[in-house]
Formats: C-alpha cells, structure tokens, sequence
C-alpha cells in the first residue's frame, strides 16, 4: 500500500450497473446499487487507503467518475467563486481546478448546505456541473475548457442549491424549485440553449404560506414505465412523472410536504417516493407505475410515516428496501408491502446516501464513521471504519476503489 497526499493547486448516462463508470451521484442506474467487486471491507486512515487527496474550499457534491478522471465541484465558503476539481483516479494527482462562476453577491445557504453541493454529472468527453441559481455549465474533461455557460436560469433557493443534473439523450436536465419559482428545464447539452421548460402547477402553489412549502431539494430519476422513459420528479407539494423530451406532465399525487431531499429509487414496478417535510416528519409513499393523470387515491401502495430517511436515499437490493433517518435508524422493510422486517439504532447523524455494492451495504455517517452490513432478513453488522473528516457527500465507486469525499479530502480505498 502506498499513502499519496496531495495539495490541490488551488485547493445520467444510461451505463450498464458493471460498468466502470460512476456517472451519476448514486451511480450508473442512479439508485446507488453497482455490481463492483473486490472492495475493501475495512480501513482506517492507516488501512486501505490508496490515496488521500486535499480539495481546497467546501463541497459536499459526490464524486463523478469516467475513465481515470475523478470531477466534483467545490466553493468558496462566502459562494463568491465556484470550482469544478479533476482528480486522476490512479494518482489522485489534480489535473484541473478550474473557476467556474464567480458571484457579486450570492444568496444566503443554510449552515448545513454548501456553495458546492449538487453533484456533477459525466458522460465521454463532456463533464456537467450545476450549482443551482448560480450557473450551469459544460466541460472538455480532457482539456478542462468551459464549453458554454447560463447563468441566467434562478430561482430564490432561501437555504442554497442541492438538486444535481443528470443526462438523457442529447438533453441535460435541470430542477430549480425556490419560494419564487418552482421549474425544470432541459439544455441541449451541445449549446447549453433551452429546449423545454415545466414549471410546476401555480394553482396548487397559490397562496401558500410558509413560503419554504414551496421549494425542493430533489434530484429527477429516469424510470422505465412499460418500455417507455419517464422523469420523475418529487418536488414540494406533489410529485410527478414527465416525458422528457418534451416535460410534458403524464401524472402526479399530491403530498403534504416540502424540501424534498432524498432521492427516489424504483423496483418492483414501484416508486418509492420521498415527499421531504422537517427532519422527523418526512413521508416515504411506495406508488405503483404506469397511472395517469392524479393518481394520489389509485396508486398509492403503502406509505412510511416514522423514521423515514430526509436526506439519505435509500436503497433496494432485491426485494428489500432499506432506509437511513437523519438520526441513525436504519430499517429494513418488504419493498412491496412496506412491512417492516427490522431496525437498529447506529450511531450519528446521517446524509449521505446508502449504497450497495460487493453483496454489501455501506452506510457513511457525518462523522466520517462507514458501517458496513450485509443485506437480508436479519441485521449483520460487517464492519465500522472511521475516517477523520465530516463523511456529506455520498460514496462512489471506481473499478474495486470506493471514493469517499470528506470536507476537506478525497479518498481511494482499495488495495493497488
């Protein structure tokens, strides 16, 4: 083993799940499940580490992988300038910081947010970086040049962006929801020009009060409904399914919540959709695929009202759905019943999403603390592993590596 510690200078792709890329923040099939093998169980700042790699400033966006290139995005704590950061996967060498926005005078972000938390998204040749109201951008990740730019896509976020891009087609898709304004919009992702903006149903949103019901965190996915790709979406108050070359809504339910985080996962021909509210008070609805129209009273299968994740997604692994509160209970449940099979109590505050890999689960806590557990019908601890930085961003996986982003530094764990 071998320990690189290096400064930084200035410091969805439709993949199969075996790929080698980790294009989206929760992976290939942009649900946090991978078909990687031969990943590490153990490590500790002394065990297993590859490499260790500072990133200058604050960001808590997931690592985005193609080829021997590691992108994610960073910040300066006040927001004046904004970063997009390259790594080199086998070196953890950084091979471009380059400045991307810079802000006269930024919105506000909530303590508990970052200048640089949606992730990137990362296809051949091309990286996209997104930070909400501020900007959006194009990459050459070979030569770092931006490709094109808009800045004039903004909604009032009151606590900071979190919602990320992702890729369909020739499209690169976009979800600004703020206490103003509440849209999608889809880019070209070869000019950055606007081929179709949704915004959300101002009916449902008048009159409103708190202001803060309105807005939302989420991250759309792109789902297979009998053949045909849906975007969905669960932004505040409702969440919806759209055709997304157009946007054109096809259906929706309503809720009662808002700041929708956790991003939804599907299997079994079902949605299980986050609808965000405060931290102990979320709701997690398993819906059933394929309605039209408002299909809150017909396609509502179970929901979750105790416990239920906010800001970590959860994951599926079979016929299992496993969630993460913020406050450490992780429960296992019957994905098409929604009965729970049981729950343990772990220790600290919970963000980053769950994955599942190498037949296990890995569960990365705030506290730089990864409980490692093997799926089933019974609770298996594995492992626990602490690292010394604040585990926000969510895990990735590159080859038989996991890249784990701290506040302040980029790990490889594996064996070279």
């Amino acid at each position: 083993m071998r320990l690189v510690l290096v400064s930084a200078l200035m410091s969805i792709a439709a993949s199969p799940a075996f790929a080698a890329e980790w294009p989206d923040w929760r992976g290939p099939t942009a649900d946090g499940r991978s078909d990687a093998t031969g990943l590490s169980l153990k490590w500790s700042e002394t065990e297993n580490v590859i490499w260790k790699t500072a990133i200058h400033d604050l960001g808590h966006s997931t690592p985005v992988v193609w080829g021997d290139q590691i992108w994610m995005t960073t910040a300066t704590e006040d927001g004046a300038v904004q970063y997009a950061v390259c790594v080199d996967l086998n070196s953890g060498e950084v091979v471009h910081d380059i400045e991307v926005f810079r802000n006269e005078d930024p919105q506000r972000v909530h303590p508990n947010n970052s200048y640089a938390t949606p992730s990137a998204v990362i296809e051949q040749g091309r990286v996209y970086v997104h930070f909400g109201t501020f900007g959006t951008a194009a990459i050459d990740s070979a030569t770092g040049e931006v490709l094109w730019r808009r800045t004039d896509l903004n909604c009032d976020h009151m606590q900071g962006p979190v919602s990320s891009p992702i890729l369909y087609e020739h499209l690169l898709i976009i979800d600004l929801e703020g206490v103003d304004k509440q849209f999608m919009a889809a880019l070209d992702k070869r000019t950055g020009e606007t081929v179709w903006l949704h915004h959300r149903p101002a009916e449902l949103y008048e009159g409103i009060e708190p202001v803060y019901l309105l807005k939302s965190y989420h991250t759309p996915v792109l789902v297979d409904v009998a053949g045909e790709t849906q975007l969905v979406s669960n932004g505040g108050l409702l969440a919806t399914g759209h055709d997304p070359g157009t946007g054109e809504e096809l259906w929706r339910i309503l809720y009662r919540d808002d700041n929708p985080i956790s991003r939804i996962v599907t299997g079994n021909g079902l949605l299980f959709i986050n609808s965000g509210g405060s931290p102990g008070a979320s709701e997690l609805f398993a819906v059933r695929e394929g309605g039209k129209g408002d299909v809150t009273d017909s396609h509502v299968v179970w929901k979750m009202t105790e416990d239920v994740c906010h800001e970590s997604s959860p994951v599926l692994v079979d016929d299992l759905l496993y969630t993460m509160s913020d406050r450490g209970t992780l429960i296992c449940m019957d994905a098409a019943t929604g009965d729970q099979i049981w729950t343990q109590e772990l220790e600290g505050k919970y963000g980053a999403s769950l994955l599942a890999a190498d037949g296990r689960i890995y569960l990365s806590n705030k506290e730089g603390m990864t409980t490692v557990i093997e799926p089933g019908r019974a609770f298996r601890e594995l492992a626990v592993n602490q690292l010394d930085g604040e585990l926000w961003a969510s895990p990735a996986v590159a080859g038989k590596s996991l890249l784990l982003r701290t506040k302040t530094h980029l790990y490889r764990i594996g064996r070279e």
